[in-house]
């Protein structure tokens, strides 16, 4: 069994949030593993608005801390300063911004100031989602009993084993897991890619951090979002299989699940 530090941040209670035919339930936390001292994963769950967003910091030291901590402040003030507006060219200046103010901080530390950032912001008619992906950081999506993986890794991993340079489990693929083609911090400011998704009733998503998609296999994965409706007990399970698997990383996961709008009362 593992022990729970002081830096982990427990699950909340899910809040469920209206937009418009839909209800979106959302519950997330983080744990900090068991390698590292400190946890420089961030995570946002959203008090009034329809939108979860997760960081993974690069590397250890206040560059890693600095960058998740400023890139979700970013992102989310940008989002609620042009709501309910939600579309492509606000969520871009919106990463441009996180990106500006990343790097702007990282002037004044020694070493990498980087992270991973991605999102999940419901239209707030409820007619579809975006995701905001720049990095490993992933977006899963449950639906009728099929787990996708939505976004793509931005590593030369996964360039690698997609064009079949070297296998998946190969030293080479392991070591290119942490070469990272775009992130939040980067000198170029690289663009996220930006997908509209349409949400169904009974969708489940998951947003998390390399340390709950590293750990945890694909089966696993979808066995644990499958096993449960409620958000905040699929969240806390998934954080403590990443622990029991070898908690090798910071591991950080959200949970957001679709249900249909009842009608007011009459």
């Amino acid at each position: 069994m593992f022990r729970r530090r002081p830096l982990d941040q427990p699950v909340g209670v899910a809040r469920r949030l209206a937009a418009g035919r839909f209800t979106v339930e959302i519950a997330g936390g983080s744990v900090v593993g068991h390698h590292y001292p400190e946890n420089y994963d961030v995570l946002h769950v959203d008090e009034t608005l329809p939108l979860a967003v997760v960081c993974d910091g690069m590397g250890e030291g206040d560059g890693s801390r600095v960058a998740g901590a400023t890139a979700t402040r970013t992102f989310v003030e940008q989002v609620r300063a042009a709501w309910p507006t939600v579309d492509a060219a606000g969520l871009r200046t919106a990463a441009a911004v996180a990106q500006t103010r990343v790097r702007q901080a990282g002037a004044a530390l020694v070493g990498l100031t980087g992270c991973t950032l991605t999102a999940l912001v419901v239209e707030p008619d409820g007619g579809q989602g975006w995701l905001v992906q720049i990095g490993d950081s992933r977006a899963y999506r449950l639906r009728d009993g099929l787990l996708e993986l939505v976004t793509v890794d931005h590593t030369m991993a996964w360039l690698g084993v997609l064009h079949g340079w070297w296998p998946a489990g190969s030293p080479e693929a392991v070591r290119a897991r942490y070469q990272l083609l775009r992130y939040v911090g980067h000198p170029d400011r690289p663009d996220p890619d930006l997908l509209a998704v349409p949400l169904r009733r009974g969708d489940t998503w998951l947003l998390c951090t390399d340390g709950v998609s590293d750990q945890l296999g694909y089966h696993r994965l979808r066995d644990l979002l499958a096993a449960r409706r409620d958000p905040k007990r699929t969240a806390q399970a998934l954080l403590d299989a990443s622990l029991d698997a070898g908690g090798d990383d910071n591991a950080t996961a959200v949970v957001l699940r679709v249900h249909p709008t009842l009608p007011a009362p009459r």
